[in-house]
């Protein structure tokens, strides 16, 4: 018997063990599997880095866009090649522009604007404790410190602190506006944007986009950034009804359409040019390019 290795009990194991794992990581590697993966790795793993092809992503399992990233291998990135395509049929794409990113999160669209070469630099603005050393090592470790340069504050009126609200299952849905009871409440610094782009050495007039996503705060960073709006640069958001309110969405359409006359709102399924003032209240959400 021990000249003959396959008739033993270990040999059998050792070959059921690699015929198990070898089926398992098919598994695992279907969407359907990686999602069973994700949903279900437990607590004690705080980060997890995926290689996406042409860029390595880290994240948090436990947050919403982390597991989006780990089962499709993107977070919404054909959002920011749609709109790339829209600004360059429509000769909106400067070379040597900077893009002001308003709502870095943990740098997935940061990265996807990197690697495009739409834009010559990137500022980020990133408030989350959580967010912002994912968004700091993501641009780190995909190399791209020399192009993007990161602010971990919010965009607001004046200089100092907000309260700010942690959203526990969807990083990306905290906000400086409460929208649920769970809510954890921090503080948070604060600062206008021309301020922010004081501190870097920014040009202003450098800036060729305003891309911003901040769960419902958008009035208040346009307000700090009037400047740039008055020079009608081009303006990319997530607009929320649901969140302004009636008043509050009729004064925004307001502000707005004192700056920018013409706009594209982006329906998942569909483009449609408007002038700002007509622009929807009864939508929750839809995406919005105010256009100069």
């Amino acid at each position: 018997m021990s000249g003959r290795p396959w008739l033993t009990a270990k040999y059998w194991k050792r070959r059921l063990r690699k015929a198990r794992n070898a089926a398992a990581s098919r598994f695992f590697n279907t969407r359907f599997g990686r999602r069973l993966l994700i949903e279900n790795i437990g607590t004690r793993v705080v980060s997890m880095t995926v290689d996406a092809g042409d860029h390595l992503m880290t994240f948090s399992p436990s947050d919403y866009i982390g597991r989006k990233v780990f089962r499709k291998g993107h977070f919404e990135r054909e959002a920011v090649d749609r709109l790339i395509v829209i600004l360059r049929e429509r000769g909106l794409l400067r070379k040597d522009a900077t893009l002001l990113e308003i709502g870095g999160n943990i740098g997935t669209q940061t990265v996807y604007f990197a690697l495009s070469g739409a834009y010559a630099r990137i500022v980020s603005i990133e408030p989350d404790p959580r967010n912002f050393p994912l968004l700091a090592l993501n641009i780190r470790q995909n190399r791209l410190e020399e192009k993007v340069r990161l602010v971990n504050c919010a965009a607001g009126e004046s200089e100092g602190e907000i309260d700010f609200f942690l959203n526990l299952d969807n990083h990306g849905k905290s906000s400086a506006i409460r929208q649920s009871p769970r809510d954890k409440k921090i503080s948070v610094p604060v600062k206008p944007v021309p301020d922010i782009l004081a501190g870097l050495s920014v040009d202003p007039t450098s800036i060729g986009l305003v891309w911003m996503d901040i769960e419902g705060y958008e009035p208040v960073a346009c307000r700090s950034m009037q400047p740039l709006l008055a020079r009608r640069v081009p303006l990319y958001m997530e607009f929320t009804p649901l969140f302004y309110g009636p008043e509050g969405t009729k004064a925004f359409i307001s502000m707005l359409s004192g700056f920018y006359e013409d706009c594209l709102v982006l329906f998942e399924d569909r483009e449609e040019e408007m002038k700002v003032c007509d622009l929807p209240g009864e939508f929750d959400q839809y995406n919005v390019l105010f256009l100069p």
